[in-house]
Order: structure tokens, then C-alpha cells, then sequence
């Protein structure tokens, strides 16, 4: 590791900013009204997990640009981990996905408390789309309260606005595109726009606006940013099939029952005989899939050497990132740790 960077207590620190700000807020809904508990725990809990890569993207941007460890940039920073929690409640939701983290989704976790009511299935993905709302504009209260100069918020403002762009046309880019068939290109602009940016791309700049960064190194943070949240979506998506459940959290068919346009199916599509796009024609978009078609599913992606191909795709975009780090203008320990990020967030096991 980077000498004097220790993502454990890292994360330490970010977990303790969430944690407070969001018992803060749980606070304030209780006491409008004690119905809105269950609202306050979900607050809670879809943002209690997690790496934190977001926020040491955002922290190492405002590294890079040579100022030191700051407490308020890691106030800042956490805003970030709210972002991707209201990410999470909106995609789960647009998914139906019933299982985040081994732990029922909000929309699912929120039933218990629209139970004997008028269409409990649809008050209950109201109120998960109502925590999702909140989530985001919390992360922008976060942000603006973090304690940082508000001339230094101001640099970073225009940086929220595109993120917020770029999050909500990759989600529907992905709505519009799902069932359809899959083609990589497309797939790839889903990745990009939907996770990528979100997650290394646009926290850098955040952090390096805030920081005063050169356009110079901003637009090198860009450079290595971009390819490498593609690298870490693309990851995601072959362990959202390949990967167990145990240790993903999500159930392993979501994205073959959903007919999602990921990057992994677009490779096998492309590479599939007749045949075996019958195949994958009879799964695709079926909600009542068991392990015998998980295996045959895999069993498929493997003979049409779709993994293989995304694995190259990954490896491609890290090596690319970290080339991007070897010319700019930062410390040592800041390359370090970005390089060391690259591996850490694309080389997951589970």
C-alpha cells in the first residue's frame, strides 16, 4: 500500500461521516412523524455498505492536486457514498431486484410496512423511490455542508449537475435498451454513462475541482478515470453471473431474467451460432429460472468465450488508466494510491 494510506481506516472514516449524518436526518422524519420509521431505517441501511471506492476516488483527486488530508474534503468525499446509495435504491427498483448485500432490497424491506394496505407491491416501490429521491439530494446537502470554502464548492458545482446528467441518461439509456438485441457497442455506452463516470470518473474531478487541480491534470484524472469505471462495471457484470450469491449479495440470474444489455451478453450474442442464440433466446427475459439453467447459461457463455472477451476488455482498460498516471503532474503517494485503486476495485473475487 501507499505509504500513509490505509483503506481500512479509510473506510473507517467514511462509514462514521454516513453513519452520523444519516442517524441525523433518520431523527428528523421520526420526529414529523413516528410512521416514517421505516423510511429513516432504509435511509440507513442502503447506504451502510460498501467499499467506499467512490469517496477515495474523490479524496485522491483532491491528493493528486497536492493538497493535504483534510477533514472536511472527507465529509465531501462521503457525499459521494449517498450518490451511489440513492443509485442503488432507483436501480433495484427499476430491476426488481430482491436482494442487495444478502439483505432484502428497499422496495422489498419496505413491504412490512405497507402490509393490509391498497396494492402494498406498488406503495411499497413508491416509498423505495421516495428513499432513493431523498438519498441524492442528502448527498448534496452533504457536499455543501462538508466544511470546505464555498468558493471551493463553487469549482465543483457544474462537475454535481453533469454527474447527475450522466447518471439518470445511463439508467434510462438501459431501460430503453433492455429486451432489445445486444450489441457491444451499445452496451458499453450503458456501462459508461450508467456506472463508469459515477464511480472513478466524475469523485476525481470533484476532488480536483475542489482542490484547484489544473486543467492539465484534471484532464489526465479524466483519462484514467474513465476506462477504469468501465474496467470496474464490466467486472461487476461477469460476477453478477459467474459470481455466488454469498459473496456478491445479488442473486446470479438478475441480469439474464431482466434481458439487461451488459456487456457479457453482448459478447456471447455476437459470438453465437444460430443454435446458440436459441439458446439463449428461451432464457433471456424468463423470471423462473432455477441452478439447472444457471449452470447451462454459464456453461454457454463459456463455450462462446464471452468471459474471456470481457476479461480482455478489463484488462485492456486498467492498462490504459494506469498508463494515463505515469505523465501527470501529482505526488508519488497519490499515483501510488491510484494505481493501486485501479487493481484493488477491477480484481474482485467475490
Amino acid at each position: 500500500m501507499p505509504e500513509g494510506w490505509d483503506p481500512g481506516a479509510f473506510k473507517e472514516r467514511i462509514d462514521n461521516v454516513v453513519r452520523v449524518f444519516l442517524a441525523e436526518e433518520a431523527e428528523h422524519l421520526v420526529r414529523i412523524d413516528p410512521a416514517l420509521t421505516p423510511m429513516a431505517e432504509q435511509l440507513q441501511a442502503a447506504a451502510g455498505h460498501g467499499k467506499r471506492l467512490r469517496a477515495a476516488f474523490c479524496y485522491w483527486g483532491w491528493r493528486a492536486a497536492g493538497q493535504p488530508d483534510n477533514e472536511a474534503l472527507v465529509r465531501a468525499a462521503a457525499s459521494m457514498e449517498l450518490v451511489h446509495a440513492a443509485a442503488i435504491v432507483h436501480d433495484d427498483l427499476i430491476d426488481d431486484s430482491p436482494l442487495r448485500h444478502n439483505l432484502p432490497t428497499a422496495h422489498v424491506a419496505l413491504r412490512s410496512a405497507v402490509t393490509g394496505r391498497p396494492r402494498p407491491h406498488a406503495a411499497a416501490r413508491s416509498l423505495a423511490m421516495l428513499v432513493g429521491d431523498h438519498l441524492m439530494a442528502l448527498a448534496g446537502q452533504l457536499f455543501a455542508t462538508s466544511g470546505l470554502p464555498v468558493a471551493y464548492l463553487a469549482r465543483a458545482r457544474p462537475m454535481w449537475a453533469q454527474l447527475a446528467r450522466e447518471l439518470i441518461a445511463g439508467e434510462a439509456l438501459e431501460i430503453l435498451s433492455t429486451g432489445s438485441e445486444p450489441y457491444t457497442e451499445m452496451s458499453l455506452k450503458v456501462v459508461r454513462y450508467k456506472t463508469a463516470k459515477y464511480t472513478v470518473e466524475q469523485p476525481l474531478l470533484i476532488g480536483g475541482l475542489l482542490a484547484g487541480a489544473a486543467p492539465e491534470l484534471r484532464g489526465g484524472l479524466s483519462a484514467y478515470g474513465l476506462p477504469l469505471g468501465e474496467a470496474f462495471q464490466l467486472r461487476d457484470d461477469l460476477l453478477g453471473l459467474f459470481g455466488e450469491p454469498e459473496h456478491t449479495g445479488k442473486a446470479s440470474m438478475d441480469d439474464i431474467r431482466g434481458h439487461r444489455p451488459t456487456t457479457l451478453l453482448a459478447e456471447a450474442w455476437q459470438a453465437a451460432l444460430p443454435g446458440q442464440r436459441d439458446q439463449l433466446t428461451e432464457v433471456l427475459g424468463c423470471r423462473d429460472l432455477g441452478e439447472e439453467r444457471l449452470h447451462q447459461v454459464r456453461d454457454l457463455m463459456l463455450a462462446l468465450k464471452a468471459p474471456e472477451a470481457v476479461e480482455g476488455l478489463i484488462a485492456s482498460r486498467v492498462e490504459q488508466a494506469v498508463e494515463h498516471l505515469s505523465g501527470l503532474p501529482m505526488p508519488a503517494q497519490a499515483r501510488r494510491a491510484l494505481t493501486d485503486l485501479a487493481h484493488s476495485a477491477t480484481d474482485r473475487h467475490h
